[in-house]
């Protein structure tokens, strides 16, 4: 009678090879994203094990079914959507695909936000939102942030825009077309507070007394559109306004229509982050681009590394954003 024995598994080669079960995983679908060392001792495994996998039992038994998960702040600011584009696009190589869940949606329920994610068992996640007590993230999780938040995680990549710089753009851009009554409407998290230090900044080396307008820590065109209505009946004389985003600029606007003021001849208005609403014809924004396809991209390279070398230092990337002048901004004249 023949002895009938085990058959290999993902597990065992990932043992015998001394790295993660996703790297096997990455071996097994040979992306480029892996060291000659790592995919020889990989190899040399699976041929000692006589392992033959299914593509199926690979992706399972790796842990996930071949996506990344991306929790974002709102579907309605649209500031992710090229964020989106270039982290697919880093991501195509490895044969990973993306899943995106809104924190928003689900915000009436108590309970972690992550779970959808964590039950489906994604390979890894990218938190394109704030930071909150209840995410409960699995100790060897590989995790990626993607924009400057409040809250740090421990062992997580970054890949951001320089929002400090981007906000000094914005302010620099409406001095230098002559604006000295400027004011800020700005909004909650990492970013928001970053962009606030660069108009501070920016309005003190100008001699310039700063205006700035909090109407909540959430950044919709609904609290851009309160702000600024705020602002324009505190602060008449405002020639220029910076909002912390695009989607709060449109708000600005909305209340300058509703306050009677041509913009920009009465009222120039920049944003950030150079969302696709931004460059509608019917928009045409001055805006800050922050870079987010090309911190997409970051972010995937950072999801790809820490797969293959999941002990290694967490890295902190930071673009240098760029001013995009369209039609809302100009030099002041003076209200009659």
């Amino acid at each position: 009678m023949v002895r009938r024995t085990r058959r290999a598994t993902i597990y065992d080669v990932a043992e015998a090879a001394g790295v993660s079960k996703s790297l096997v995983s990455l071996v097994l679908r040979d992306s480029p994203h892996v060291s000659e060392a790592r995919r020889t001792a990989v190899l040399e495994a699976i041929e000692r094990l006589d392992y033959r996998p299914s593509q199926a039992a690979a992706a399972l038994a790796g842990g996930s079914s071949r996506t990344v998960g991306v929790v974002i702040d709102d579907y309605t600011n649209l500031w992710f959507v090229e964020l989106l584009r270039g982290l697919q696009d880093g991501l195509t190589s490895a044969g990973l695909r993306i899943a995106v869940s809104d924190r928003t949606l689900n915000s009436h329920i108590e309970s972690d936000p992550l779970d959808g994610f964590l039950s489906t068992r994604v390979e890894a996640l990218v938190l394109a939102t704030e930071p909150t007590a209840s995410m409960r993230i699995p100790p060897n999780m590989p995790v990626v942030v993607a924009g400057n938040r409040e809250t740090e995680i421990p062992g997580a990549d970054l890949a951001a825009s320089d929002d400090r710089l981007g906000g000094r753009l914005a302010t620099e851009h409406l001095i230098g077309l002559g604006h000295r009554h400027i004011a800020h409407v700005a909004g909650g998290g990492g970013a928001s507070a970053q962009r606030l230090d660069g108009y501070l900044g920016a309005m003190r080396d100008a001699g310039l007394a700063p205006v700035v307008v909090t109407p909540s820590r959430a950044t919709t065109e609904e609290t851009g559109y309160a702000g600024t209505m705020t602002l324009l009946e505190a602060h008449p004389g405002t020639t220029a306004v910076f909002a912390s985003n695009d989607s709060m600029a449109m708000g600005a606007l909305a209340a300058a229509r509703d306050r009677g003021l041509e913009v920009p001849a009465d009222l120039s208005v920049i944003g950030y982050d150079a969302s696709p609403l931004a460059a509608t014809h019917l928009m045409q924004l001055t805006t800050i681009d922050s870079l987010n396809r090309e911190i997409g991209a970051e972010v995937a390279t950072a999801l790809l590394s820490r797969l293959t070398e999941p002990g290694r230092e967490p890295v902190a990337t930071r673009l240098i954003p760029q001013l995009v002048e369209r039609s809302t901004t100009a030099a002041p004249r003076r209200r009659l």
